[in-house]
């Protein structure tokens, strides 16, 4: 598999992380990468974005021996089946969804039992549970040929995702600014932390293990910041209260790295991707239309100031996409290899931070 998977994690919900992942995935697609996007989010959000009500209905009421969901790839665990092949749906040319199932909670507990399991006499089933996320998505990366892979997570701290994170290179944590989210990261970067020691421990102790399993990097490339109120171009006060605090937060908490001044300015952290501004109503029109918001037009209800919006949402979208690309193409494997998606790749390159204002 050589494509690059990047998932959007935050313990803290209402982030707006499924519409950033659903956003930059339609981008990318326009940026001449193929996408993967892949729903592990027990809610489904992802998946009903991108497919109507008719859609939803033939996926989760079809046969249930056919592949049309990440739960019914991995069910056969529950059971005495191996892992299935997805069927993906083709969205677009350049972009595919490997779809979320509202039954994927019921996962939750086999991947429980099986963590401890890992580091038994025979281990091969419990090895087989924990990867079973990261070798549907390797299925899925032949099928699509995908060369980026975006993974949505539901705001939890539970064995879903921990399997999800494991089979991730590198993560963002989409942000308000509130006091949850400041919660949010001081309970995530910890449990990333113990998340990616206890997986190398078990994949040391199967010395001579029998299928491919995944490094687990779960690299943090940055935070995203999702603007609300703006007036003359800056937060309110409300709004900079948390948002000055979150540069010192960030690192301390998710980085281990308590060097950074609680002054330092967001927009002067290196760690603060972009702030995305509050789109409102575009966010409704998007939605009723069933398309990224950049792509709204006059016949989509897009007129007047809401089409000026639109367009300025691609210029966003596109420099917060590339800008993702930037930072996971500088940070290099384990193993010295170079990690796959290049900010150079695609028409209209810049080389700026991909900041938002």
């Amino acid at each position: 598999m050589n494509a690059t998977t990047l998932t959007f994690f935050n313990n803290k919900g209402g982030v707006g992380k499924t519409s950033l992942v659903y956003h930059v995935a339609w981008m990318l697609s326009e940026l001449d990468h193929v996408v993967l996007a892949v729903d592990l989010d027990p809610q489904a959000n992802l998946t009903a974005a991108f497919l109507d009500e008719d859609d939803l209905v033939d996926l989760w009421e079809s046969p249930c021996d056919s592949a049309t969901t990440i739960h019914r790839c991995v069910e056969p665990l529950t059971k005495v089946g191996d892992i299935r092949a997805p069927r993906l749906r083709r969205v677009s040319a350049g972009l595919h969804l490997l779809p979320g199932d509202l039954a994927l909670s019921d996962f939750e507990d086999l991947l429980s039992r099986e963590w401890p399991d890992c580091l038994g006499s025979a281990p091969y089933r419990a090895f087989r549970s924990i990867t079973s996320f990261w070798q549907v998505i390797r299925m899925a990366v032949d099928a699509s040929r995908a060369d980026v892979v975006l993974v949505d997570v539901g705001p939890s701290l539970g064995a879903i995702n921990r399997s999800a994170l494991i089979a991730t290179d590198f993560m963002v944590v989409p942000l308000g600014a509130d006091l949850f989210s400041l919660q949010g990261l001081r309970n995530l970067g910890p449990a990333l932390r113990r998340w990616r020691r206890d997986w190398r421990m078990r994949r040391e102790h199967w010395t001579h293990a029998e299928f491919p399993l995944p490094v687990g990097d779960m690299r943090p490339i940055g935070y995203l910041m999702q603007q609300h109120g703006v007036r003359l171009r800056r937060p309110v006060r409300a709004y900079d209260r948390w948002f000055r605090r979150m540069p010192a937060e960030y690192a301390r908490s998710v980085l281990d790295d308590a060097s950074v001044s609680e002054s330092i300015l967001p927009e002067d952290d290196p760690n603060m991707v972009a702030e995305i501004k509050h789109f409102r109503s575009l966010i409704a029109l998007g939605q009723e239309a069933r398309k990224p918001i950049f792509s709204l037009t006059p016949a989509d209800g897009a007129m007047g100031a809401h089409s000026v919006a639109a367009n300025a949402a691609y210029k966003d979208f596109e420099e917060l996409s590339k800008e993702l690309l930037r930072r996971m193409a500088g940070s290099r494997s384990p193993r010295g290899e170079e990690i796959a998606g290049d900010a150079s790749s695609g028409p209209n390159n810049g080389d700026g931070r991909g900041k938002s204002q």
